[in-house]
């Protein structure tokens, strides 16, 4: 696994570039000996550090942790008043439209009923690829730049399953046959979502704070390999 990395950390809070399969803070799944972000940034800063917000351990990309409970109180309200601005790249299955929105309501994990949820979508390159399984032929994959306008659990993951442009490497709500097939062909096993941008305001004095992560090299390998020869 690869290393988290800080992007950004004042006297208030850090931006730190999560690896892929890495969690955010402890659950009581884990082993007491597992990693998890927030054990790592409290050794590496020497200091208590606060979640903020959510990323799923499989999704590798931009998270916010504060140095204090007060600042993660006022960063949590920012997410939760829908006041942040997420960009995410995705590597799906097929091509959605050009571009456009996501209005299908997702499910809820905790309230187990269907919820309210907005996603824009930008798609931006689509590859043909020599892929064919059951009853399709040479399926394209698509990269698509993904902006969430509400917060729902696994919410790109269940808008792109629910289009049948399924995320690569989602084997809780996608497509499992093909991403057998990219793993196998690929050497690469992850899922393939990353969260590429994050703005906020700082907390303390109200500067428009802009957070970028590169796009993890898997996801080119993935598209140089699997485009049709």
């Amino acid at each position: 696994m690869d290393k988290p990395h800080v992007l950004y950390h004042d006297e208030y809070l850090v931006a730190i570039d999560k690896p892929v399969d890495l969690p955010v803070h402890r659950n009581s799944h884990m082993p007491h000996d597992a990693p998890y972000l927030t054990k790592w940034a409290g050794q590496y800063f020497d200091c208590s550090v606060y979640n903020v917000h959510r990323l799923d351990a499989k999704t590798s990309g931009i998270v916010v942790l504060a140095f204090s409970p007060e600042i993660a109180g006022k960063l949590t309200q920012q997410f939760e008043r829908r006041m942040v601005k997420k960009t995410y790249i995705a590597l799906v299955r097929a091509a959605p439209a050009k571009e456009g929105v996501f209005e299908k309501p997702v499910m809820n994990k905790k309230k187990g009923k269907l919820v309210s949820a907005t996603t824009s979508f930008r798609t931006l390159k689509t590859i043909q690829t020599d892929i064919s399984y059951k009853d399709f032929t040479n399926i394209p994959l698509s990269v698509v730049e993904l902006k969430p306008q509400t917060g729902r659990w696994h919410q790109l993951r269940q808008h792109l399953a629910l289009e049948r442009n399924d995320i690569i490497g989602d084997n809780q709500h996608g497509d499992r046959t093909l991403n057998h097939i990219v793993e196998e062909r690929t050497g690469c096993k992850r899922l393939y979502l990353h969260a590429t941008s994050l703005e906020v305001k700082h907390p303390e004095t109200g500067k428009d704070l802009l957070f970028n992560s590169a796009l993890p090299e898997a996801f080119n390998q993935v598209m140089t390999i699997c485009e049709g020869r």
